[in-house]
């Protein structure tokens, strides 16, 4: 069994996972947050933050379904309206390549297929390793620095080849 396999293990059966030192169960991270429909999508996503493939299990929306009292079906449709959340597991760094026009016109079509070829990977897949998804989004709002990509919550603009080599390696190096 792999330390991988584990942790999702540890995560279904216990609703925990260690992230900076704390442990939460999914009933403390739903706590957090006002018991009002207002705040679905914070909730959402600090479950989703807290599972070690970036994703929401049917027992992360069962949760804030019961916590909100909104039908579990309710839930999982706001889950699976909005791109930033996923129901399927995805890798430690989600890189989410603009294909808006600005960023279109400057390249992000050719910096889409050196990152497929680069990772392996096509739109929407997880390396082998488990450490990068591929998903393309429609506009980060950073044209002036276009081409762009976001991983996870960080922003990298003017790329091309050589620089998103590096960020790559960067990302690698922070395991």
């Amino acid at each position: 069994m792999t330390p991988q396999s584990l942790i999702v293990i540890l995560y279904k059966k216990y609703s925990i996972f260690v992230k900076g030192g704390t442990m939460k169960t999914r009933e403390e991270i739903v706590k957090d947050f006002p018991q009002s429909q207002d705040y679905i999508l914070e909730i959402l996503h600090a479950l989703q933050d807290n599972n070690p493939y970036n994703y929401l299990t049917p027992e992360d929306i069962s949760v804030c379904a019961q916590y909100l009292n909104l039908p579990y079906s309710y839930v999982e449709g706001v889950a699976s309206f909005y791109s930033m959340f996923s129901l399927k597991p995805r890798g430690k760094f989600i890189i989410r390549l603009c294909d808006s026009p600005p960023c279109h016109l400057v390249g992000s079509e050719s910096l889409l297929e050196y990152l497929k070829k680069k990772l392996g990977v096509e739109i929407g897949e997880t390396t082998k390793d488990k450490l990068f998804t591929l998903e393309v989004t429609s506009c980060l709002g950073v044209c002036a620095v276009a081409p762009a990509i976001m991983i996870n919550d960080e922003v990298y603009g003017n790329l091309n080849p050589e620089k998103l080599d590096k960020i790559l390696e960067e990302k690698r190096g922070e395991l």
